[in-house]
């Protein structure tokens, strides 16, 4: 099993905490914390509330991610996934939602829309150059290799 980090929460929703679904599962579901249900219009995007808040420990961020059952059956889906969440971040946790289907959606109050997922970091620092070292690929964008 992975080693665990302690990360402080505060829950202001009627929901309980964001929890793994299953024993291998490496995101926690987030619920919508709403007042009334929201409809998102083919194309629209909402910005939810969770209710949650978080101290993320330095050296770690929170990352965002859509829930594969909602953006395969209903088109549903974290509009920047994956967002992030830094660790000096302490407002309410909220997801961007983006109704990439041709029907309404509605978000109703305690569904999962999300999933957050905590993961390490490094900073860099950058060092000014002339020339980059020369590899076999060189400027080749995308497409480069080619299809298979």
């Amino acid at each position: 099993m992975s080693a665990t980090i302690s990360v402080q929460i505060i829950n202001r929703s009627r929901h309980p905490l964001p929890a793994y679904a299953t024993d291998g599962a490496s995101g926690l579901d987030v619920r919508a914390n709403l007042d009334e249900p929201v409809t998102l219009a083919p194309l629209e995007r909402a910005l939810i509330p969770t209710g949650l808040f978080v101290s993320i420990p330095m050296g770690y961020e929170c990352q965002v991610r859509p829930r594969s059952g909602l953006a395969a059956r209903h088109g549903v889906t974290v509009a920047n996934a994956p967002g992030t969440i830094d660790s000096d971040y302490r407002g309410e946790i909220k997801i961007i939602l983006v109704n990439l289907s041709q029907s309404p959606f509605v978000i109703n109050d305690g569904e999962r829309v999300a999933q957050l997922v905590f993961a390490p970091f490094q900073r860099i620092e950058w060092t000014a150059v002339d020339h980059l070292d020369v590899t076999d690929r060189g400027d080749g964008g995308f497409g480069h290799t080619g299809l298979g």
